[in-house]
């Protein structure tokens, strides 16, 4: 199996944690609520998912916070570069929209289509994954993806010792067994700890 690319534009400065995506519980995160903006019940919404005009729309339902709680969008807006303003049915301002601030929106994971390609993967399906070499070494659990405007990073936690970044380019990561649940990396010069690469 080859390596996998996200089917979605960079937005960067993103991370996704192993313990967001565990808290999630089996759903899929499409959005995190930030804060309240203005007196009549919008919030702030960093958007998480490639499409946000078929999440975030009047009437659409999601689920918001570990006890996922089904919200309905009453109106959504633009709102700076890469998010939006939304608001929610039975929460009519600031002080009732209080409660939803830095909570995750959910939805399915089987609202989420497949990948179009083979090449193709998402956040939820390689967060906890086990990361070994190609000679079988194992380096530890991928436990969070930085996005950044040119690639991702995988941050690997060992079971002793530093975290390791892997850039998420075709040279680095060679495959997802998802079966056996792994990626495998290239070992190249430099890039891990206490090690020249081979």
């Amino acid at each position: 199996m080859t390596a996998r690319r996200k089917p979605r534009a960079r937005r960067g400065g993103r991370r996704i944690h192993l313990d967001d995506v565990q808290q999630a519980q089996g759903r899929v995160i499409i959005g995190r609520l930030r804060k309240p903006h203005g007196l009549r019940g919008e919030m702030v919404l960093e958007v998480l998912t490639d499409h946000p005009e078929a999440r975030f729309y009047p009437g659409a339902v999601v689920f918001v916070g570990p006890r996922q709680v089904p919200l309905t969008v009453r109106s959504v807006r633009p709102f700076g570069e890469q998010g939006l303003l939304i608001a929610f049915e039975g929460y009519p301002d600031r002080s009732a929209v209080e409660v939803l601030r830095n909570q995750w929106l959910t939805i399915a994971a089987d609202e989420v289509a497949a990948p179009q390609t083979d090449d193709e993967y998402y956040d939820f399906e390689v967060l906890g994954l086990q990361v070994v070499t190609e000679a079988g070494q194992v380096l530890g659990t991928l436990v969070e993806i930085l996005e950044t405007g040119a690639n991702d990073v995988f941050i690997v936690e060992p079971e002793d010792g530093p975290q390791i970044l892997l850039p998420v380019t075709e040279e680095v990561i060679r495959a997802f067994d998802f079966e056996s649940g792994r990626v495998v990396v290239r070992s190249l010069p430099g890039l891990l700890p206490d090690q020249g690469g081979a």
